[in-house]
């Protein structure tokens, strides 16, 4: 009987076929959970690659996370001891920091891949939260409601929309805000500094060298 590969052996597979012929790494699984993200990241990291950055792509809004190979020493010397130490990671094979079968962390790697999971939230919200965006979304939603009252006559109906749009999107705003500076503040105790984007103009943190061999 032909054996069907659970969804993280699948991840992994996915994973380890960019490692071996990229580069640059962009994980995409829209319905993965930030943790499964931070986890295939942390992987990816001990094979020579370093976390960049994320994206939010399309309507819905999904997730990419950007890893690219780290040309320097430590990461090749990192690199070299966990091909070494796992020579044919996959399904049902370890893969580093990982146990057996699952992107569950084992103890020793648990606060790396924490870390690494602020960082795709802050990325996340930092991409999510662009306040001229939002609120030129707002405005215009409220500027078509009122539009669509005049030509409707549908004033109780459609006047209210017209304010709670905007509303919407500074509410939005606000938590948004609040939960980045609750990540950033965990960050910066973490020991990463905060950049700005040059292309974005987005604001997110580097992290001290991972972690060791």
């Amino acid at each position: 009987m032909e054996h069907v590969l659970s969804l993280a052996d699948r991840h992994l597979d996915s994973l380890m076929r960019q490692i071996a012929t990229r580069d640059a790494i962009e994980l995409i699984h829209p319905f993965a959970e930030v943790e499964t993200l931070a986890a295939l990241a942390y992987v990816a990291e001990c094979y020579g690659f370093r976390y960049e950055g994320v994206q939010l792509i399309g309507k819905q809004r999904i997730v990419h996370v950007h890893l690219f190979r780290d040309p320097s020493p430590a990461a090749r010397q990192r690199a070299a001891a966990n091909s070494a130490a796992f020579p044919d990671p996959g399904h049902g094979r370890p893969v580093p920091g990982m146990y057996l079968g699952s992107l569950t962390p084992v103890p020793e790697a648990q606060a790396d891949v924490d870390l690494l999971a602020a960082l795709i939230r802050y990325g996340a919200l930092s991409a999510a939260g662009n306040r001229k965006q939002l609120l030129t979304l707002g405005w215009a939603s409220a500027a078509l409601f009122l539009l669509l009252a005049v030509v409707t006559g549908k004033y109780v109906v459609l006047l209210p929309l017209a304010v709670v749009m905007p509303l919407g999107m500074l509410g939005a705003l606000r938590v948004n805000t609040a939960r980045r500076a609750k990540l950033a503040a965990q960050l910066t105790a973490a020991g990463c500094t905060p950049v700005r984007d040059e292309e974005t103009g987005r604001e997110r943190f580097v992290r001290p060298v991972p972690y060791g061999v």
